[in-house]
């Protein structure tokens, strides 16, 4: 889809340039703000289809952008891909906890970053617009509440069934436990990091072979293969 309107928020005037020109290439429609207190404001007038976000910025923060962004209703269904030198597992974990869609760390390519902004804005918009999800020959159908392997029917407890409708969504993605937690039973249910992690156990085993498919990232959480 072309035209779609992405907010560079970085303090890196070459950076900037660059990721400026690169994504122009592509038909997309590029603001560029270098503060988070400018970020919020265009985020408020102009509502971004994506915002790309460094998180060492002057005054307000990456982070804080982030957390206030996506604690707004009327902002939490905009994406964000998190740009930062700071590449470190408890970075990344820390960026993903509080709403990150996606987290590059500088330095990358252009034609990276290019395809990390094309793979969030489709997956966004198959989100918006699918009751099934198919992956690996694994299908879900949201509206029915049925799990199928090949055409093998899944016998899947709501938890099992919540965790693999979150990863089919957004194959490649990687989920913390608190993510999976927070988006299959809501952020005050009474849940435990273990009973996740003994979850995902229960499912690989009910999905056998196909089990596989379900990778564990070290440190952070899980993720359906891409």
């Amino acid at each position: 889809m072309a035209n779609e309107k992405i907010l560079m928020v970085d303090d890196e005037e070459d950076l900037l340039e660059l990721v400026n020109y690169n994504l122009k290439k592509n038909g997309y429609i590029i603001d560029t703000v270098t503060t988070g207190e400018d970020a919020l404001e265009q985020v408020r007038t102009s509502s971004p289809d994506l915002i790309l976000l460094d998180l060492m910025l002057p005054g307000i923060d990456g982070l804080d952008v982030c957390r206030i962004v996506k604690n707004d209703a009327k902002t939490s269904h905009i994406p964000i891909i998190m740009i930062s030198a700071k590449g470190e597992e408890a970075d990344i974990v820390i960026g993903l906890e509080i709403g990150a869609d996606d987290y590059i760390t500088k330095p990358f390519s252009p034609r990276i970053l290019a395809a990390r902004v094309k793979s969030v804005l489709r997956r966004g918009r198959d989100i918006d617009n699918a009751t099934v999800y198919s992956k690996h020959d694994i299908t879900v159908n949201m509206a029915t509440h049925e799990a199928h392997v090949l055409d093998n029917p899944l016998k899947l407890t709501a938890g099992e069934f919540n965790i693999l409708s979150l990863m089919l969504k957004r194959p490649g993605w990687v989920f913390t436990r608190n993510q999976i937690i927070d988006a299959t039973k809501g952020g005050d249910y009474p849940v435990t990091d273990r009973s996740i992690d003994v979850q995902v156990v229960g499912l690989r085993k009910k999905l056998d072979t196909h089990g596989a498919f379900i990778e564990t990232v070290r440190g952070v959480g899980y993720r359906l293969k891409e």
